[in-house]
């Protein structure tokens, strides 16, 4: 009997090891609560490798020995795969390539509202030299603030600005989105749809800009909902419809996705991870370092913010900003250069 029990405990322990490493294999990468497990890579790594060692120790005992050899197979091969996935997506750099005539920069940073200050937020700017900078939770009035400081410091940017609600007074700060662009990509326009919210995400707005003169790209600021488990819908849905913002062309995505990687798969087309457009952190070298929440180790939290941009763009560099300045989640910027 006890046999038949160890027997039984290994084979559900390899569905289950098999379920959290690939859920997109069995379709549950964005089924509860599968979804949540896949988003923290590290923490599986983790305990998996617990598992292995408490099973070493359980081979102590003879009578054991065997359901113990088998945990451990079955342990170390998840802990292997996983960490087979965080070398081809990266365990995360710190540095950047030098800014070239022809590159872009590309920061996001959910401020968590007030979290975070004007006065850090045109600093992280000024410091990574970025053209497009992806604000949620960023009210119009704080990115007007930012947009002052930076002019002051010759390094000016229009203020763009999408609000769910506007009627609503003291609304929460997650009903804001605010983009700034650098004038050297021409002028932009949030387009009518994602003002009104006919066309955006459910809960939480994201916001389309379209350039009105220049050669810049359309510019996507996206807000997905929180997976929790009573918005899963609108979270699948809110991922759809980030997707379709990417069709052929020349794009960039950028904001808190509230999703992984893991999670887009099935969302992408010819490559991509969300309709066309490719996800930069992942191509650079940092693709398991971790955004959200900033109260833990990048390796052990979610990279759930992302830069995406169309083939038209080669990624060139990215890092996670260590320094999350009050908010729950770390900033993300990276570089692209015009391929070919």
């Amino acid at each position: 009997m006890l046999r038949l029990l160890g027997i039984l405990f290994t084979v559900l322990l390899a569905i289950a090891t098999a379920v959290v490493v690939w859920p997109q294999f069995f379709h549950l990468e964005q089924t509860w609560p599968f979804a949540q497990i896949v988003a923290v890579r590290g923490l599986v790594l983790g305990a998996l490798l617990v598992v292995a060692v408490l099973a070493l120790l359980l081979l102590l005992a003879r009578p054991l020995r065997g359901f113990a050899a088998s945990v451990l197979i079955v342990a170390l091969l998840g802990a292997g795969a996983t960490g087979v996935v965080g070398m081809t997506r990266g365990f995360g750099g710190s540095t950047m390539p030098a800014a070239t005539d022809t590159s872009i920069r590309v920061l996001t940073w959910n401020t968590a509202g007030d979290a975070v200050s004007a006065e850090q937020i045109a600093q992280q700017i000024l410091d990574q030299g970025a053209d497009i900078v992806a604000l949620p939770e960023t009210t119009e009035a704080v990115g007007e603030q930012i947009a002052v400081m930076l002019r002051e410091q010759g390094h000016p940017m229009w203020v763009h600005h999408v609000q769910f609600q506007p009627d609503v007074v003291d609304g929460p700060k997650s009903w804001h989105t605010t983009v700034l662009v650098s004038p050297e990509l021409g002028e932009y326009s949030v387009i009518e749809s994602s003002e009104d919210g006919s066309s955006n995400t459910g809960s939480v707005p994201s916001a389309v800009l379209m350039p009105v003169g220049g050669t810049g790209p359309t510019i996507v600021a996206v807000h997905a909902v929180a997976p929790r488990m009573e918005e899963m819908e609108q979270w699948r849905s809110d991922l759809r419809w980030i997707a379709d913002q990417c069709p052929e062309g020349d794009f960039v995505l950028a904001g808190d996705f509230n999703a992984t990687v893991d999670h887009m798969a099935g969302l992408g087309v010819e490559g991509g991870n969300m309709g066309y457009c490719r996800d930069v952190a992942s191509r650079t070298g940092n693709g398991l370092g971790g955004t959200w929440p900033s109260s833990l180790p990048a390796l052990l939290s979610a990279p759930i913010d992302h830069v995406m941009a169309s083939p038209n763009w080669t990624p060139t560099g990215s890092v996670v900003i260590d320094d999350a300045g009050g908010s729950d989640h770390r900033g993300l910027v990276v570089q692209l250069e015009p391929a070919g």
